[in-house]
């Protein structure tokens, strides 16, 4: 973030502010500040972590084919996850997901936190919230991840999937049911 006349803005690339200018912004620059973003989202979308990087490389070469047609008004990051929403739903159909799902034991996050309870009480929370939203169908589960967890506006969202403004409120009222359902179910089950 800058500071500009006691103003505080957001970086048009970086934290998916609206853009204070209609020029596209260059590759690198949205690579250098949301590659880590790309990740994130990407993993909450249901990406296993050995192909997360593949898959955000993925990604990445879509960024640089339709850079030159990103509108430079609007914020990146909902952009950026409209593309991460169909590369994670084209890997979910795919054989490799769903032979390699039943296989997948869930590692534990890395966390440099001293505190080796600290650790596992975030390692329990992190797999809990993963575990519901593998509950979601790709669909509710891009619409809740955008807004509930990232922040983004609802016509932003629907904007970046490319779907009716009613229908992202309605998928995220069914995500966020669906989601609460199963944490409970889960802590339930836990027990």
């Amino acid at each position: 973030m800058t500071e500009t006349n006691g103003d505080l803005q957001r970086s048009s690339v970086g934290l998916g502010a609206a853009a204070s200018t209609t020029e596209t912004p260059h590759f690198a620059d949205v690579y250098r500040e949301n590659a880590g973003y790309v990740l994130h989202s990407l993993r909450r979308l249901g990406v296993h972590d050995r192909d997360l990087e593949d898959l955000a490389h993925d990604l990445f070469i879509v960024v640089a084919r339709k850079l030159d047609e990103f509108d430079g008004s609007r914020a990146v990051r909902p952009w950026l996850f409209g593309i991460a929403f169909r590369v994670a739903l084209d890997y979910r159909r795919s054989a490799r997901f769903r032979r390699e799902q039943l296989e997948d034991v869930p590692g534990d996050p890395v966390d440099m936190r001293p505190a080796a309870d600290e650790q596992l009480e975030v390692a329990q929370k992190q797999r809990l919230v993963l575990a519901a939203l593998d509950t979601l169908r790709i669909e509710q589960r891009a619409v809740f991840v955008m807004h509930d967890l990232d922040g983004t506006r609802v016509p932003e969202i629907a904007t970046a999937l490319g779907i009716p403004l009613n229908t992202a409120y309605s998928r995220l009222r069914l995500a966020r049911d669906q989601f609460a359902s199963a944490v409970r179910e889960l802590k339930r089950s836990d027990r």
